[in-house]
């Protein structure tokens, strides 16, 4: 990050002194306002804002107007406010936490870092539109061969695998990957329409079909003319849709409801389910006709527990997703991933997706550890990762930026204090045994230190 200047707001002269000292410190240039000039006076230079300070200023409601021309005339800055009884801050839009008082070198130095990460989320490229694939796994990459394969056929496509797998991810890049991308994707979940009402959204129906039906309306078979209709849960599906789905699907032609003129169905069928169809059409409660009329082409998703090492590669997929939509962002240390890579899953990818959602929500712009997870997902102990999954975790790591925040709960401080402790024993040791004749820059010496320990 190229921004370095500190803006710092308070009427306190020595508290603004002493601020000033600690951003020096952190290799920053400290702005002080001074409420005796004039307010332009002041920020006309201001050109490379890193972060912002805000104590106690005689006339905050004026102030408050200023600070927010400033800040939109710049990119996302971090905003903390000085946790003074008599501060008024905790509603200004945009505050990303607070500093408590007297503030501490490593406190600062940890808001240094919240405002170098959301500097990186506001620079960082929006992801495609269409959503693909993450994994490395074998199992993964078998899955990405088959849709390479299938997916400028019309042949149909059962795609199997427990909830939260990512079928309807998979439905999207068999339709994206074939020739009728140009024509429109229609999803259908069979499970969450009433029997009633499920023909009537399938085919579409004529004026005065049933009571209520005042127009005609399309169905979704016509509304995906030339493109794709993906059969969310067709598990689902009741007997007698089955039937008429059947018959759409051996002789491509279907009515609407309360019409007697033939429709061709120019779609492609793509069809998903995480129940267990043969088991059904044992039990009768789904036919087998249908079920070798859709199972041309089965592509089957593995459960996120049989794909421990693609999990590292998919957090960071889901904090790309929540910061593209600027709804924040946070990091996760290694011994955080390795505990989430130990979990079962029984919700796959989506659990996952709500837990990282969570972690953004309860630590804003922070690294999460451990011991900040959900009670259930702490795993430290139990069976060692394969040590695929281990490289995939330490790659993913280098390859994130981290930070903390200082308005964290009372176990992250304890953890903060005994991280500061043990880097000062280390620092003790080094200084002791390589200190050179001629002494040495201190200031430098500990920017260096810290540089290497984060």
């Amino acid at each position: 990050m190229s921004s370095n200047q500190v803006l710092v707001m308070d009427s306190d002269t020595s508290r603004r002194a002493t601020l000033a000292t600690l951003i020096e410190f952190i290799n920053c240039e400290p702005v002080l306002i001074d409420e005796s000039v004039a307010w332009q006076q002041q920020v006309d230079n201001v050109n490379e804002l890193a972060m912002v300070i805000m104590g106690r200023i005689a006339d905050s409601h004026q102030t408050k107007q200023v600070l927010r021309e400033l800040l939109n005339q710049n990119e996302p800055v971090a905003v903390f406010a000085l946790g003074l009884p008599e501060a008024d801050w905790l509603d200004f839009p945009g505050l990303l936490g607070v500093l408590r008082y007297p503030v501490k070198y490593p406190q600062l130095s940890n808001a240094l870092q919240q405002a170098v990460m959301l500097h990186e989320v506001s620079q960082a490229p929006h992801p495609a539109d269409v959503p693909h694939l993450i994994g490395h796994s074998k199992k993964m990459q078998q899955v990405a061969q088959m849709i390479e394969q299938v997916s400028h056929s019309d042949a149909n496509v059962l795609i199997l695998g427990e909830s939260g797998t990512g079928k309807e991810v998979v439905a999207r890049n068999l339709h994206h990957f074939s020739a009728r991308k140009n024509h429109p994707i229609v999803p259908i979940n069979c499970g969450a329409i009433p029997a009633e009402l499920l023909e009537s959204e399938l085919f579409g129906h004529e004026k005065g079909a049933f009571t209520g039906a005042i127009t005609s309306r399309k169905g979704r078979f016509e509304l995906a003319d030339g493109g794709t209709l993906f059969l969310d849960e067709i598990g689902d599906m009741p007997l007698p849709m089955q039937v008429k789905l059947l018959r759409v699907l051996q002789e491509r032609v279907y009515e609407r409801v309360g019409g007697n003129k033939p429709i061709t169905a120019n779609v492609r069928v793509i069809a998903a389910t995480h129940r267990q169809l043969e088991q059904q059409i044992a039990e009768g409660q789904f036919r087998e006709d249908l079920y070798y009329r859709l199972n041309v082409f089965p592509i089957e998703l593995p459960a996120l527990r049989e794909r421990r090492e693609d999990i590292p590669l998919l957090i960071n997929e889901l904090i790309k997703r929540i910061e593209h939509e600027n709804r924040g962002s946070v990091r996760l240390t290694t011994e955080a991933t390795a505990a989430l890579c130990r979990y079962s899953w029984p919700g796959n990818i989506r659990e996952l997706g709500n837990v990282i959602e969570r972690l953004v929500i309860m630590y804003p712009y922070s690294t999460v550890d451990l011991c900040d997870l959900p009670e259930k997902y702490q795993i430290s102990d139990g069976e060692d990762l394969p040590e695929i999954v281990m490289q995939m975790i330490k790659h993913q790591s280098s390859d994130t930026s981290v930070a903390t925040t200082p308005a964290a709960p009372e176990k992250r401080q304890n953890n903060a204090r005994q991280s500061v402790a043990s880097s000062h024993e280390k620092q003790e040791e080094v200084m002791a045994e390589s200190i050179p004749d001629e002494g040495l820059d201190l200031k430098q010496h500990l920017a260096h230190l810290e540089y290497l320990l984060i």
